[in-house]
């Protein structure tokens, strides 16, 4: 079987426009790789999907205010035989020439970003402080990170010497077209109702000026999908997947309310 005829276990991915054959060659000349977008657009599924592609295993990692470089590269441990180093999960993606996914990367410490940086580079290696060994990246591995810049960039950026050293791709919610086909296949209804679902979610969008902070993803009215075909009403599967969970405003919460009931007559 080729990899353009995936098999039944791979990820759902629609191709938006050469960024496969761009990661392909990223992962082939051993170039780190950056992923920016809106939440929910499908960076991560274009990841797992590119994994499976290469089949390559993949280690994915959610960044957070509190994630150290001992949580990234390991620590000792005491344990019935004594103390033990144990690989974190960026170290055992380094040994095993997996791919490493870092998840809205920007979230970490900037303290901590700092250890990727030898690995982003020609050097393709990791130095653990506390033994002191310095670990080769193996055949295969490969470092990606992904985040959000409409939402990050008044609250945290990555630093210039970051980012300098990753190949970036530039992510957005897909076409009506293409993206009422994902609503339809992972929310598994009827293509009509998938249409309708992404026109209510264009029109929520252009609620951005209004003051919506974030615009419903692709991952949103996928969950709405699938609450309706569980059988949920229409109205009360849009709050609950789409409004409820994007604004307590009261006046945002409203107009999204009115703009539901007018996708729906």
């Amino acid at each position: 079987m080729s990899k353009d005829d995936p098999a039944p276990d791979a990820p759902y991915y629609l191709e938006n426009g050469g960024e496969v054959a761009l990661f392909e060659q990223c992962h082939r000349r051993q170039l780190a790789v950056m992923l920016k977008g809106p939440t929910g657009c499908g960076k991560t599924r274009f990841v797992e999907y590119m994994a499976w592609r290469l089949q390559r295993p993949l280690i994915t990692i959610s960044c957070h205010d509190d994630l150290s470089t001992s949580d990234l590269v390991g620590r000792f441990l005491i344990g019935a035989a004594g103390t033990a180093w144990h690989d974190g999960p960026l170290t055992r993606a380094v040994r095993e020439g997996a791919i490493c996914y870092l998840d809205e990367v920007v979230e970490a410490r900037q303290d901590t970003v700092v250890v990727l940086h030898p690995l982003s580079d020609h050097r393709r290696m990791l130095p653990i402080d506390k033994t002191g060994d310095t670990v080769a990246a193996a055949p295969g591995f490969q470092l990606v990170v992904s985040y959000n810049p409409g939402y990050q960039r008044m609250l945290k950026d990555m630093k210039p010497s970051t980012r300098q050293r990753f190949v970036a791709f530039d992510f957005d919610f897909p076409p009506p077209e293409r993206e009422a086909a994902i609503v339809a296949h992972e929310g598994q209804v009827e293509p009509s109702l998938a249409i309708a679902l992404v026109t209510l979610g264009t029109r929520l969008r252009q609620l951005r000026d209004r003051g919506l902070a974030e615009v419903p993803s692709t991952r949103l009215l996928i969950a709405a999908a699938r609450l309706i075909g569980g059988g949920i009403p229409v109205a009360d599967a849009c709050y609950a997947a789409i409004v409820a969970p994007l604004s307590d405003e009261p006046a945002l919460v409203g107009a999204m309310r009115d703009l539901v009931g007018a996708s729906f007559v």
